[in-house]
């Protein structure tokens, strides 16, 4: 979907309209929250957000697999796999797969850990298990009761924030922010913005880490595009941000193209960005995850360039630390209930 302009700004009449719908809708969510889940049997460290649309969990995902790598785990990535016909469960294959079948972010991770993709979470656990994990990293599913989470780690963009606070509809959020909060083990902020300084804060009188963090582009990619104006396009959940990280690169952008976040794009439409790209003589550059999803349609050049980024942490040793400790409480507990 594409969020609506005024669920980021300070006072509308559409989302005082819609509060009702938004209260009813909190209402239950929260509810559905505080439910019992199903111990997996090995840690579980959930990466989410308070609100819909993007704010960098992919991202964050890839950062957590190469620190528990180096932490000596198994991690497998548990995922429904938005926008995929699948079901599941099951293990994506990049051979076998497309963004059709299992989801965009799943194609675009199984590059550097294995994916479980299930509607059905419960039936994502014991495919992840089979495959030798110690540790199942679910992308999303915060608000989701069926698994317990032995931490949650929140992301949001610092440049973004809650927008205007309200519960969806009538704004960006999931559930009420408060039961939110209680929930949170870590906030990650990425960007060097400050639009989430408040809930920051809110995590820190909780006694909760608040990790700062930043995208870094690929030296490779802006060495490709060096030179060159570009057309750049994404359906992200934010392809201003997408576009910003390219100028801020140094990349001369001469056209932008926005979608809705999971776009599924049709072969006018890639004709079209063709068709633009050549007039002009420009680069056609992308994010990963819309490469991902564009793989295998007809009419997709070879010459698209995908713009890689990868999310460095200030304090990567508190990071570390956390995880560490989570772990070893997590299986703390499990011992002691044998």
């Amino acid at each position: 979907m594409r969020e609506p302009a005024f669920w980021y700004r300070p006072r509308s009449p559409k989302s005082h309209l819609l509060q009702p719908l938004g209260a009813l809708y909190g209402a239950i969510t929260a509810r559905r929250m505080a439910r019992k889940g199903f111990d997996a049997g090995i840690p579980v460290i959930c990466v989410g957000n308070y609100h819909v649309g993007g704010a960098g969990k992919t991202p964050t995902v890839l950062a957590l697999t190469k620190l528990l790598r180096e932490l000596g785990e198994t991690a497998v990535v548990l995922s429904r796999g938005y926008g995929g016909r699948l079901k599941g469960p099951v293990m994506v294959d990049r051979a076998r797969h497309s963004a059709a079948d299992v989801g965009d972010e799943p194609l675009m991770m199984v590059r550097d850990v294995p994916v479980a993709v299930a509607r059905d979470r419960l039936d994502g656990v014991a495919l992840a298990r089979s495959q030798g994990a110690t540790v199942i990293l679910m992308d999303d599913g915060f608000q989701n009761p069926h698994i317990t989470k032995d931490a949650s780690l929140i992301v949001i963009d610092s440049e973004r924030g809650l927008g205007n606070g309200k519960v969806f509809p009538a704004g960006p959020l999931r559930a009420p922010l408060k039961g939110q909060l209680a929930r949170t083990d870590a906030l990650v902020l990425i960007g060097d913005g400050h639009a989430a300084d408040d809930v920051a804060a809110e995590i820190v009188a909780r006694d909760r880490p608040v990790l700062r963090a930043r995208l870094k582009p690929d030296a490779a990619s802006v060495a490709q595009l060096f030179g060159r104006q570009v057309l750049a396009f994404a359906g992200i959940g934010d392809p201003g941000r997408f576009f910003r990280t390219l100028q801020a690169s140094g990349i001369d952008v001469a056209r932008t193209r926005p979608f809705a976040d999971h776009h599924m794009f049709s072969q006018a439409e890639i004709a079209a960005l063709v068709a633009d790209a050549r007039r002009e003589q420009l680069t056609l550059v992308t994010t990963e995850k819309d490469l991902a999803r564009l793989r295998g349609s007809a009419g997709v050049p070879d010459d698209i360039v995908p713009f890689a980024v990868q999310l460095e942490f200030d304090d990567r040793a508190a990071l570390r630390g956390l995880m560490s400790d989570h772990l070893y409480k997590a299986r703390e507990r499990r011992f002691a209930r044998r």
